[in-house]
């Protein structure tokens, strides 16, 4: 049972960290037995953990959803939570950015090497420019252009932050309507960006022959966008879980910290991909 003391909130003694548990650890001996070619044993196992998981997430969210309805939080707890969300936020910038200095050091500083003076005797034909895979790769590519699929997906992604926005205000407004259309406009959008990015995807591997065995650049370019994809998807789930609270009734103009992380996490999203537009797509 949950108490308060001196201010502060106590939740009550939970399970759930032993199901995440249980569910990692299935996961990570599915990785082991992929690892050594064993592959039924490892995706099945896999395939536990992550049922574990989903299952973990569920009632663990849905144990802190009933709470907060009943409303045990006081402004402690949301100053808590609203910290735990920056600092979340704060680790995913840092993780992106160690991509995009392994995308910067390659670009600025090891290919340029590569191709100097003192590296022509080991890769003669090597061209230290960019889009490259690097030398000793002789399989040819074609690098993607930014003016087709990706200019569409910024323009989606960049409405989508417009979206989420709008039905923010509905929300502090106390517009129910607005703030549902909101979310579903802004989960259209985002679905439509990963469906396109789904396609470009296929596009790059059967035609342009870029995978992420293309040295330098395949390796780089399907790391960052890939994980921005990923981080897209997950984004797209919460916001269809704020969807379905919005539409039991959840959430008041004075207490909805849910949405608000939620809509701060899709707007971190935009960002990277504003970003990866610029370094990854344009220049």
């Amino acid at each position: 049972m949950t108490t308060q003391a001196g201010g502060y909130y106590l939740p009550a003694p939970s399970y759930w960290p032993v199901v995440g548990s249980t569910g990692l650890f299935f996961m990570a001996i599915g990785a082991v037995f992929l690892f050594n070619e064993m592959y039924t044993a490892g995706w099945v196992s896999l395939g536990v953990g992550v049922a574990i998981l989903v299952y973990m997430m569920i009632g663990w969210f849905g144990t802190v959803i009933r709470e907060n309805e009943r409303g045990l939080y006081n402004k402690q707890v949301d100053i808590s939570f609203r910290w735990a969300m920056s600092w979340f936020i704060f680790s995913e910038v840092m993780f992106f950015a160690a991509f995009f200095g392994a995308l910067f050091y390659m670009r600025v500083l090891s290919v340029p090497w590569l191709g100097d003076m003192d590296q022509k005797l080991l890769w003669p034909d090597f061209t230290a420019g960019w889009p490259v895979a690097g030398p000793g790769i002789k399989e040819q590519f074609t690098p993607i252009g930014a003016w087709g699929i990706p200019a569409l997906n910024t323009l989606l992604l960049l409405s989508s932050g417009v979206t989420v926005t709008w039905a923010h205000w509905g929300l502090k407004k106390n517009n129910r309507a607005q703030l549902i259309w909101g979310l579903i406009f802004t989960i259209a959008l985002g679905a439509t960006f990963l469906g396109f990015q789904a396609y470009e995807y296929g596009h790059m591997i059967t035609e342009l022959n870029v995978t992420l065995a293309t040295g330098a650049y395949g390796a780089t370019f399907f790391m960052l966008t890939g994980f921005h994809g990923f981080h897209v998807t997950i984004g797209t789930i919460m916001l269809i879980v704020i969807l379905g609270r919005a539409l039991a009734g959840h959430f008041t103009p004075d207490n909805h910290f849910a949405f608000e992380g939620v809509s701060w996490y899709w707007h971190f999203v935009d960002v990277v991909w504003l970003l990866l537009f610029v370094f990854v797509y344009w220049l």
